[in-house]
């Protein structure tokens, strides 16, 4: 049981997940790739506008498909902001590549495109581009050095499904692009990712890496007469019952993101006077950017005060969480070449950034208390 009244996140059910779990059994069909599987993948073709997406177990699952997809090699460098999760970063060097650490911009926190060209060196092979929060990253600017530079864009999409920029969802913009539909994102079915082919002829491969190197879904097709191994590639298929529940989740799309953008909106209305008084900054969001209202943070004026604030709200019953510690600066970072004020944006936000409960079975009475407890702590 935990010890929090209101936690930082909690499943909620729209009420055919276990209807739908239920009818995968009774067709016999739990292993990958069944009926399930194939709703959930073309109707994110259909809403996203991508060629192709496949399911996989998770997004670090797909992130690991798109450094197998790329060839890349040990010693071949990728580009990275620092201030993300460590699987964005530790998929790619599982192949043996040489991560370099970008800093982030002070309003959206994503990779700052400006330092881009700087970090470009003989060995780039790929830049990776987090969404962070769902809030897009300046992608015109980024795929504009792409295309001169000739490197391929990879975008880690796990908080933006369903968001856009200037008008074009994300996900769509590199040639390689990963969700995540982990429990604690909009759309869950506990542990699932997807990967997003928008470039045509990584396809047929991608196909074959996810099904451990063969071309098993040729069989299924009857392109061949048996299926072998024929290239590199792991188990990346999710269960039926995994995607079961994750249709019932698409289905009720509208609804979650509706119900997460009142949420957002209400913190965003409610605390702005407070924060404003207390020198503390909300999420910025540009007018060209669509976002799922994936996160809420506050970014206080040190790290002395976020602690402060954090164990305010556990005093009420409430969980507030910080995020991303700079991956430069982790152990495995250091090992890897990080050193400390390489990112100094990072290592600023990320000791300042508190995120509040944000998930769709949040009640009125729930956010009145959030909101209540933020305006009653003096920073």
């Amino acid at each position: 049981m935990s010890p929090y009244r209101i936690p930082f996140n909690r499943v909620t059910l729209t009420g055919k997940e276990q209807t739908y779990i239920a009818t995968a059994v009774e067709r016999g069909h739990i292993s990958g790739d069944g009926e399930f599987t194939r709703r959930c993948s073309e109707l994110l073709e259909r809403e996203l506008g991508a060629p192709r997406v496949l399911l996989t177990t998770n997004c670090t699952h797909a992130l690991e498909m798109c450094a197998l997809l790329l060839d890349l090699r040990p010693g071949d460098e990728v580009i990275f902001p620092s201030f993300a999760f460590v699987t964005t970063v530790n998929a790619f060097v599982l192949r043996g590549v040489k991560p370099v650490f970008a800093d982030i911009r002070p309003d959206t926190l994503n990779l700052d495109e400006d330092l881009l060209a700087g970090l470009v060196g003989p060995r780039t092979r790929a830049i990776v581009a987090l969404h962070y929060g769902g809030v897009a990253c300046e992608m015109d600017a980024i795929l504009a050095l792409a295309r001169e530079r000739r490197i391929p864009v990879v975008e880690d999409n796990a908080h933006g499904l369903f968001a856009s920029y200037k008008g074009k969802k994300l996900g769509t913009f590199g040639c390689l692009a990963t969700q995540s539909f982990h429990e604690t994102k909009n759309i869950t079915c506990g542990e699932g990712g997807a990967l997003v082919i928008n470039d045509p002829a990584l396809m047929a491969r991608a196909e074959i890496v996810r099904e451990k190197g063969t071309n098993r879904a040729r069989f299924f097709r009857g392109q061949v007469d048996k299926y072998t191994w024929v290239d590199l590639g792991s188990s990346y298929l999710p269960s039926e019952i995994l995607a079961a529940f994750l249709w019932a989740q698409l289905e009720a799309r509208e609804s979650i993101q509706a119900t997460r953008g009142n949420i957002w909106q209400r913190y965003e209305r409610e605390l702005a006077s407070w924060a404003g008084q207390s020198g503390v900054s909300l999420p910025s969001v540009p007018a060209h950017c669509q976002q799922p209202y994936h996160v809420f943070y506050l970014l206080l004026p040190n790290l002395e005060t976020r602690t402060r604030l954090i164990e305010h709200l556990k005093s009420r019953g409430i969980l507030a969480v910080f995020h991303y510690l700079p991956l430069h600066l982790s152990e495995m970072g250091l090992r890897l070449g990080g050193k400390p004020g390489q990112c100094p944006v990072t290592e600023d936000l990320s000791d300042r950034l508190l995120r509040l409960p944000l998930f769709p079975g949040l009640t009125d009475a729930d956010i009145d208390d959030v909101i209540e407890g933020v305006q009653a702590f003096k920073v």
